[in-house]
């Protein structure tokens, strides 16, 4: 087994696309993703599993039907199951998400934002 830390920005630097999560790490049954973000994602929501978003550089919003949570580098908010969100971001924003293995991007939307699933980089 080879010990080595993963680089979170070396990461980064490895693509460009927006709405795109790269998992980089698993942790039992759960993946680390990176992604950029900017502009407006589609309303979903996953029914069986909370989303934890970690803002790494930049700044966004996580738009709710009832409200909004503004999110700045160093800040992380978790959606609990169910709940109905669109993540915003109006310059680019570097996130780290924690969700388990599988959940697809855009939760029960789908359409032309849903990502490759399961893409390392």
């Amino acid at each position: 087994m080879t010990h080595q830390a993963i680089n979170l920005r070396s990461k980064l630097a490895l693509f460009s696309e927006h709405w795109s999560p790269r998992v980089i790490a698993e942790m039992n049954d759960y993946q680390f993703k990176l992604a950029k973000v900017q502009g407006e994602f589609v309303w979903h929501s996953h029914a069986d599993t909370d989303e934890v978003f970690i803002v790494l550089d930049g700044q966004m919003t996580l738009e709710f039907k009832d409200g909004a949570i503004p999110l700045a580098a160093g800040e992380m908010y978790v959606v609990p199951r169910g709940v109905e969100h669109r993540p915003v971001a109006a310059r680019e924003c570097c996130i780290l998400l924690v969700e388990p293995r599988g959940v697809v991007n855009t939760g029960d939307a789908g359409g032309a934002y849903t990502a490759e699933n399961d893409v390392w980089v």
